[in-house]
Order: structure tokens, then C-alpha cells, then sequence
């Protein structure tokens, strides 16, 4: 049988769940009552690889008023996870399983399970927060990085999606320069780790001489489309311009794999509509939320994939001038894929969510 947070629920009052109106005088017990309410958030696909990061990520938030149920396929149903002092029973996944009314849900179960199982919960009043592609570019799906567009949560339809992780980590310093100097083109070329394929991508490179990825770089991730182009390229260019709301920035893009257990790392090439100032970009960089400038080449100091791993924060270095064309800049940008790049930042939507 499976198990959620055994805690019991606050009583119903009458303030719809998450929100307060501001122009309503509340009772003391009231305002009390909604302070105390308790979310019930389901998490599907919690045995993978970026599941288990979720709940770490949540022990280390270690919400107060959210209670959880944890679901897998029928493969994992029935296994126990120690989370937050407790062994919770996974629950298999199935089409009543957000019957007994969930406020929120966080998939990291692929793209098929999303396509049938988000419509089905966001249809009895959950919100889901999907880590899969299914929805990212649908037009009616809000695709976000809170410190970017936070304000595009609340235009959510009863999904949200979060972008791909190399997407993710590019477009918080994009965001911050682009506000600035108006970005004319980008040139990514991504070295990304093996964890971003899962259990399997890491089980390749234990493996040695026998994988893949054992000493070697290898340009393509995901499946080539029609253009020569890899689907992941796609994703970060498709979702650059999405999460930007810029439909028409110019992108090209190169993904590559290579021999690294954890932690994406990226060449950023951009191109301004103004001139800009080197100091300047490290200073707003510097102040920027989620960012850690790195950059001090006098000592060697830049990011790197194995001091990055853990964090949840993107780090940025070797910010210099492109002098190849009138307002170029180049950066390095390292983030930790299964934590920012995935499940810290569903959890940073599920925080406004519940905040709000």
C-alpha cells in the first residue's frame, strides 16, 4: 500500500486553496486556517534519476504545509524511499491516481507518461510541473525558469513545463544581458554530461572502454532531424526563444556529450544590439539571483563541472569581448544538470505555487 506524509490536514475554511483575497477582511481563525493549509503534491516518477534529486531538493527546502504521495511505474510500485525521517511506499502510477484530489504534482517520468497522466490530473484540479518535452512548446503552456518568468506561472492552464537543462542554466545570464543590451544572436555550443541520459548514460561511462562515452566527445544528443540538426539542439533553441519571448532571435546551436558524470557545461556566444561593457556584464551578472559570477583569471578561477556538482545555482566565467564582431560576448556557463537543471528549478515553480 502506498504512503503519503502521515501529518493530518488542516479543516476546510472557505479560501480557495493557494490564494487570498486581499480585499476580503478575513476572521483571525481565517487567516490562521489558510497559513496552515496543507498541499497534497503528488510526485510521479520518483525512483529515476532526476526523482530521487527532487526529493533531496524538497528535504532541503523542507516545506512545512505540503504532504507527499510518491509514484513510479509498475516496475518500481511498492518500493520504499526514506524521505524527510519517513520510508515512504511508492505508489503505482494509474488513471485514478489523482482522485483523491492533489494540489500540485511534479512529473520526471518521460514524455509518454506526461502526455497521458498530466491531462488526466490537471483535469481534476492538480497543476502539474512537467520535466519531460510534451508540453514545452504548446502555446498554452507556460514554459519556465522563475528567475526569468515567474510572472508566467499563474498563466498556467493546469500545466507547466520546465524547459530542457541546458536551456535552463543558458537563460538566466541571456535574461539579465539581454535586458540590457538587447541580444541580437546566439551561438551555443554545449559539453554536457553523461547524467542528462540517465541511469543508462551513467552506467555507459562505469563501464569503460566498453561505452560510448568512454574518452570521447560525441556531437549529437537526442535523435538528427531533417535539417542535420539534433533534437536537443532544437530544444535549445526553440526554448531560448520561447522563455526570452523573443520568436524571431537568431540561434544556432551544437550539443555535444562528453565524458563527464555530472554537470553541463556551455559556450555562449552573443551578439548585441548595443555596445557592451565588460565590467559592466560581470557586475549584472554578479547581482543577478541563481547566478555565481566565477571569474578570476589571474588565479585560474572559472567554472568547472566537478566543483559546480551539487549546487543549484549557475555559475559564470570567462566573460570577455568577442572582438570578432562590433558587440560580441562570450561566457562560460556550468550549472548542475539534475539540480537546476531539472529539479531545482520544479521545485522553485512548486515554491511559488505555493506561496502564492
Amino acid at each position: 500500500m502506498c504512503q503519503s506524509n502521515p501529518e493530518p490536514m488542516a479543516q476546510n475554511v472557505s479560501v480557495k486553496p493557494g490564494t487570498i483575497d486581499t480585499k476580503k477582511s478575513y476572521t483571525k481563525f481565517e487567516r490562521m486556517m489558510f497559513m496552515n493549509k496543507k498541499y497534497k503534491v503528488a510526485i510521479v516518477g520518483a525512483t529515476g534519476l532526476v526523482g530521487r534529486t527532487i526529493l533531496k531538493v524538497l528535504e532541503e527546502k523542507n516545506f512545512q504545509n505540503v504532504e507527499y504521495t510518491l509514484f513510479a511505474s509498475e516496475k518500481s510500485a511498492g518500493k520504499k524511499i526514506e524521505f524527510l525521517g519517513t520510508n515512504y511506499i511508492v505508489c503505482k502510477l494509474e488513471e485514478n491516481s489523482f482522485d483523491s484530489g492533489f494540489d500540485f504534482a511534479i512529473f520526471s517520468a518521460g514524455g509518454s507518461t506526461a502526455l497521458k497522466y498530466a491531462p488526466i490530473a490537471a483535469s481534476k484540479g492538480c497543476v502539474v510541473i512537467d520535466n519531460s518535452s510534451a508540453f514545452r512548446m504548446k502555446s498554452d503552456v507556460p514554459l519556465i525558469v522563475p528567475e526569468v518568468n515567474k510572472e508566467k506561472i499563474f498563466e498556467n492552464k493546469g500545466i507547466i513545463a520546465n524547459p530542457n537543462c541546458s536551456t535552463i542554466q543558458a537563460v538566466l545570464p541571456l535574461k539579465v544581458l539581454d535586458d540590457k543590451y538587447k541580444i541580437k544572436r546566439i551561438v551555443y555550443s554545449t559539453y554536457q554530461a553523461v547524467s542528462g541520459a540517465g541511469k543508462k548514460g551513467l552506467e555507459d561511462l562505469e563501464s569503460g572502454e566498453n561505452g560510448k562515452f568512454y574518452n570521447n566527445c560525441v556531437p549529437q544528443i537526442d535523435v538528427f532531424l531533417d535539417d542535420g540538426y539534433t533534437k536537443e539542439e532544437h530544444k535549445m533553441i526553440d526554448e531560448t526563444r520561447k522563455i526570452l519571448d523573443k520568436p524571431d532571435l537568431l540561434i544556432t546551436a551544437t550539443a555535444a556529450r562528453v565524458p563527464v558524470m555530472n554537470c553541463h557545461s556551455e559556450s555562449i556566444n552573443i551578439e548585441f544590439e548595443t555596445e557592451v561593457d565588460v565590467y559592466e556584464a560581470k557586475m549584472l551578472l554578479q547581482n543577478t539571483d541563481g547566478i555565481i559570477l566565477t571569474d578570476d583569471i589571474d588565479n585560474n578561477i572559472y567554472p568547472l563541472a566537478r566543483k559546480v556538482d551539487g549546487y543549484n545555482e549557475v555559475f559564470v566565467g570567462r566573460v570577455r569581448r568577442d572582438f570578432s564582431v562590433r558587440n560580441g560576448l562570450n561566457l562560460w556557463v556550468v550549472a548542475d544538470n539534475l539540480r537546476k537543471g531539472a529539479a531545482t528549478n520544479a521545485v522553485q515553480i512548486l515554491e511559488v505555487l505555493i506561496n502564492h
